[in-house]
């Protein structure tokens, strides 16, 4: 029996936002909206949006003690989150400055913070908690040696029982061991970070997602989702790829839209969902996120994607 049908082990952020009318340049000062702080991370931001939908979710993350720490730990349980295991201490909280533009297109700089020292002692104290659940779903935004400890330990399994599945997304976008690769379905990944896995691969010089997708199956993940944006998404598994379509809507902000798509998919995952089902889900939570400004408050319910 399983405890959680989602953990997610990553960032926890202070999003501290504000709008302006253009992105600057190199060397340019733009003014810009009254300075908005919203509870962010690609962590904390994955462990709302599925327990928003109704998932049993828990997150092992770290946060700092201060009031920071406190914003996303209320807006965590306020969602129906576990945060048994959000530690707290060793350094701030971390943080992500955000400039949002009026098509809804956001730059991002995030200080990690207390987020960079959740190390792979952590997630080995936090072995009940892994064995608890279906699914496991990371990020980058936590050292690269914690993520592949959880990925060793998912891998392994407990006491001869298979470990959770393995939803990898990696961004921000840097180089990944062939072990954490091998064990990552669905790697689920955008254009910028297709491209940026995909290295000197000619196929990174492709137009098609399709050819993406094949290129990187063959690096050794069990399957690949790309995202398209408001063109959905792309699926594939084994010798098969489906596009997905998305909806179309009004976008008024597309921060936290792409870790509302991999909540989502992750707890369909770990509902029993196949993976085409999973995504066709998950881009209508996407969706329905953009149509709202913030990432976590932008996040819908089950009732709000019905609706779509």
């Amino acid at each position: 029996m399983h405890d959680y049908d989602l953990l997610v082990v990553g960032s926890a952020n202070a999003d501290l936002v504000i709008g302006v009318e253009r992105r600057p340049g190199p060397g340019e000062t733009v003014l810009g909206s009254d300075l908005a702080v919203h509870p962010g991370g690609k962590g904390a931001n994955q462990a709302v949006a599925a327990a928003r939908l109704g998932a049993r979710t828990a997150l092992l993350a770290r946060v700092g003690d201060d009031e920071h720490g406190r914003l996303l730990l209320d807006s965590l349980r306020t969602a129906g989150a576990d945060t048994s295991g959000v530690l707290t201490g060793g350094a701030p909280t971390g943080v992500a400055l955000i400039a949002v533009d009026p098509s809804g297109d956001n730059s991002i700089v995030v200080s990690p913070g207390a987020n960079a020292r959740l190390t792979p002692g952590d997630v080995r104290a936090a072995a009940r908690l892994l064995a608890s659940a279906r699914v496991v779903s990371l990020q980058l935004e936590i050292p690269l040696e914690t993520v592949a400890e959880v990925v060793r330990a998912a891998d392994a399994g407990t006491d001869g029982r298979p470990g959770p599945r393995v939803v990898l997304n990696p961004s921000p976008a840097a180089p990944l061991p062939d072990e954490v690769l091998a064990v990552c379905d669905p790697l689920v990944v955008n254009e910028h970070e297709a491209r940026f896995l995909l290295g000197d691969d000619p196929a990174g010089g492709s137009a098609e997602p399709e050819e993406w997708a094949a290129a990187l199956l063959a690096r050794g993940p069990r399957s690949v989702v790309v995202t398209l944006g408001a063109q959905g998404a792309l699926v594939a598994d084994g010798g098969r790829t489906v596009r997905v379509p998305s909806l179309p809507v009004k976008a008024v902000d597309t921060t936290g839209a792409g870790d509302a798509f991999t909540g989502a998919l992750a707890w369909r995952l770990g509902a029993g969902d196949d993976l085409e089902t999973a995504v066709w889900f998950a881009v209508r939570v996407g969706a329905a996120a953009v149509t709202r400004a913030g990432a976590q408050e932008s996040f819908p319910t089950a009732e709000d994607v019905a609706r779509l």
